[in-house]
C-alpha cells in the first residue's frame, strides 16, 4: 500500500513537472539562444588566437567571402589560416563538446547515476582499440582509415555491452557493469597491441590520438560532426519528457505510459552512435559529458526541456575554449585536448561536488 502511494506521488510529481515544463521550456530556449551568441563569439575569438596575427575583422571577411555574401580582399595566407585550419578546428571542437554533453545528460538520466558519462558504454575504449588495430597493425587500413577503424571498434564495444547486459542482471546496473567490463577489456587489448607491436613513433602517435586531438580538422569533419550532433540533439530534445520520467525510476516512467525498455535501448543506441562518431574524429575526450550536465542542472534545475539545449551549448563553449588554450598556451606543440578537458574538468567537478554537499 505504501509503495503504491509512493509511486502515485512520484507519478503526480512527474506529471506536474512535465506540465510546468511546457510552460517553462521557453526559458531553456532563451538560455540556449543566449548561449549560441556566446558560442558564436567564442568561435570567432578562438580563430584569432595563435602565432599568426589574425583579427576578428579578418575572420568576418573570410567567412563572408566563402559564403558568397561579399568579395573583400584578404591575404591568401590569412584566408588559408582562417578557412582551412582554425575555423574547422574550432567548429569540430564545438560539435564534439555539444555532442558529448548531450550524451552525458541522457546517460545520467537513463542510468540514474550521477557518474554516468558517454564512455560508460565502453565506446571510447573500443574506438581506441579500433584505431590501434588500424594504425599499428595495419589491418583494414586501406579500407577504413584511422577514423573508420575507431568507429567500427566503438560499435563492436557497444554491441558487447548490450550482449553482456542482456545476460547479467539487466536494467541500469547491468548496463553499467557491462560497460565497465567492456572498457577494461578493450583497454587491455589496446595496451597489449601498443606494447607488443608499436615502435616509439607509432606509440607516440597513437597515444596523442588516444588523449584527444583536433589537429588537421577539415570541413568534411565539420559536416560529419555537425550532422551527428543536430540529429542527436533533435532526438534528445524530443525525449525530454521521457528523460524526466526516467529520473524517478522505471516504474514511474512505465506508469506514465513510456515504453521503458524500448526507450532506454533506443536512447542508448543514439548516444552510442553519437559518441562513436565524435570519438572517431577527435579521439577520447573525457570529462565533458560528466561535468557539463551537472553544471547545467545547477543553473536551470532538473527539467530536461531546459537541460538538453543548454548542455549542448555549454559543452560546445567549453570545448572551444579548452582547445584554444591547449593549442596556444603550449605552442608550438599543442596539448592533447583530452588532457586539457581533464585539467579543467577535475577542479570544476570537485567544486560542483562541494557545492552540492553544501546544499544538502
Amino acid at each position: 500500500m505504501v509503495g503504491c502511494q509512493r509511486e502515485h506521488a512520484l507519478s503526480t510529481t512527474v506529471v506536474s513537472r512535465a506540465r510546468l515544463g511546457r510552460g517553462t521550456a521557453g526559458l531553456g530556449i532563451v538560455l540556449a539562444a543566449v548561449g549560441l551568441v556566446v558560442l558564436t563569439a567564442s568561435v570567432g575569438v578562438a580563430v584569432t588566437l595563435g602565432p599568426a596575427d589574425v583579427s576578428l575583422v579578418n575572420v568576418r571577411d573570410v567567412l563572408l567571402n566563402h559564403l558568397g555574401l561579399a568579395d573583400i580582399p584578404v591575404k591568401a595566407a590569412k584566408n588559408a589560416i582562417v578557412w582551412e585550419e582554425r575555423l574547422p578546428r574550432a567548429l569540430v571542437a564545438a560539435c564534439a563538446g555539444a555532442g558529448l554533453a548531450l550524451c552525458g545528460v541522457v546517460m545520467q538520466s537513463l542510468l540514474r547515476n550521477p557518474l554516468a558519462e558517454p564512455f560508460v558504454l565502453g565506446v571510447s575504449s573500443g574506438a581506441s582499440t579500433g584505431a590501434v588495430v588500424i594504425g599499428v597493425l595495419g589491418i583494414g587500413g586501406g579500407v577504413l582509415g584511422l577514423s573508420g577503424g575507431a568507429f567500427v571498434g566503438a560499435l563492436v564495444a557497444f554491441g558487447l555491452v548490450l550482449v553482456l547486459a542482456r545476460f547479467t542482471s539487466g536494467g541500469t546496473s547491468g548496463v553499467i557493469l557491462a560497460g565497465v567490463a567492456s572498457t577494461q577489456f578493450f583497454s587491455a587489448v589496446t595496451s597489449l597491441v601498443v606494447f607488443a607491436v608499436a615502435d616509439s613513433d607509432e606509440t607516440r602517435g597513437v597515444m596523442f590520438w588516444l588523449l584527444g586531438s583536433l589537429e588537421g580538422m577539415r570541413w568534411d569533419d565539420v559536416a560529419l560532426c555537425a550532422g551527428v550532433v543536430v540529429v542527436g540533439g533533435v532526438i534528445c530534445t524530443a525525449a525530454a519528457r521521457a528523460l524526466d520520467a526516467f529520473t524517478f525510476g522505471d516504474d514511474v516512467a512505465a506508469s506514465l505510459g513510456i515504453p521503458v525498455a524500448q526507450t532506454r535501448i533506443g536512447l542508448l543506441v543514439v548516444t552510442a552512435l553519437m559518441t562513436a562518431a565524435l570519438v572517431s574524429v577527435v579521439g577520447a575526450v573525457g570529462f565533458v559529458g560528466l561535468v557539463v550536465p551537472h553544471a547545467v542542472r545547477l543553473l536551470v534545475g532538473q527539467r530536461h526541456a531546459r537541460v538538453v539545449p543548454l548542455a549542448a551549448v555549454v559543452g560546445a563553449v567549453f570545448m572551444v575554449w579548452v582547445d584554444a588554450a591547449s593549442r596556444t598556451l603550449f605552442a608550438p606543440t599543442p596539448l592533447p585536448v583530452g588532457v586539457g578537458t581533464a585539467i579543467v574538468g577535475v577542479p570544476v567537478f570537485v567544486a560542483l561536488l562541494l557545492r552540492r554537499r553544501g546544499r544538502a
